[in-house]
């Protein structure tokens, strides 16, 4: 089944991480990739994540079709105006890209080039009006297309922000705008994700709850300090205290996988995203501890 199909179908569905390296040396991520074939649902490629300059991810998709796996695109608005967007769009399309995750994207001054002009000439929501615009044979203005695109077009939402109230909002718009699935920022608190599923089942979009891998107690204090809407409990920091250094790591990947565990057994949302940042060979273990493979 392809990506739509699973989540569609009620399968617990499950994405990773493909992030383009930067520079021309692909062989770790082409190891990544056949660590990743037969195991994931899809894997999203990253558009020069966190404003950093890598490979285009459209290059990359096409290298994931080619090594069979069933890419998602990311497309941030911070790069491009609304033809350049549009453009890469049909280009995908051709390519034999199906999915697209629709983000507004990270300011320059998070990346590597921070005398870049950032674009932001539409953000998140706009831009799942123009894909749906192209699915439906019109460009942005309205002018035909000789060959309509066929997406299956996603978005982010941060469940554990505070307060949630705004975040709620934008994720109704984007449902609105034609998001039929989203990707969450990653959540820790299970119990308090449960509280945003009530609100997300009124509405009709499937949800893949997004896990990023806690290495060490020191990692969960940077995260709660420093990246919005991300709480990690302080039950989970001591867990990861109690480890020690020598065994944070393997305690970080059992807490992710009890927590996919509940999540699939209660239920609670259609499947999760596993971003493991530099830990890509991870996945798989994270799966076979989770009863996933």
């Amino acid at each position: 089944m392809t990506f739509s199909e699973s989540l569609n179908s009620g399968k617990f569905v499950v994405t990773a991480e493909v992030g383009p390296p930067k520079g021309t040396d692909i062989k770790e991520m082409l190891h990544h990739m056949e660590l990743l074939k037969g195991k994931v649902d899809a894997a999203n490629v990253t558009d020069n994540q966190s404003a950093v300059m890598r490979i285009c991810s459209l290059a990359v998709c096409r290298l994931l079709i080619e090594h069979g796996l069933e890419p998602i695109l990311q497309m941030t608005c911070r790069d491009r105006n609304r033809i350049g967007i549009q453009s890469d769009l049909l280009g995908a399309s051709i390519l034999g890209v199906k999915n697209v995750l629709c983000m507004t994207g990270d300011h320059v001054s998070a990346g590597d080039h921070k005398d870049a002009k950032p674009v932001y000439d539409v953000e998140s929501v706009q831009l799942l009006r123009i894909v749906e615009c192209l699915n439906n044979g019109k460009d942005m203005s309205g002018n035909d297309l000789k060959g309509a695109t066929d997406f299956f077009q996603g978005a982010v939402v941060t469940p554990e922000t505070n307060p949630i109230e705004p975040q709620l909002f934008k994720f109704e718009k984007k449902v609105k705008a034609g998001a039929k699935f989203f990707q969450t920022q990653a959540i820790y608190d299970i119990e308090k994700f449960k509280e945003f599923m009530k609100f997300a089942r009124t509405l009709p979009a499937k949800i893949l709850a997004g896990f990023v891998i806690l290495k060490s107690a020191g990692m969960a204090n940077f995260l709660n300090k420093n990246v919005p809407g991300i709480r990690v409990p302080q039950e989970l920091i001591d867990e990861l205290k109690a480890a020690g250094k020598e065994k944070a790591l393997e305690t970080g990947l059992n807490i992710a996988a009890r927590h996919i565990k509940q999540l699939r057994e209660e239920a609670i949302c259609d499947g999760v995203h596993i971003m493991a940042i530099g830990m890509e060979d991870k996945v798989p273990v994270i799966m076979e501890k989770a009863g996933l493979l």
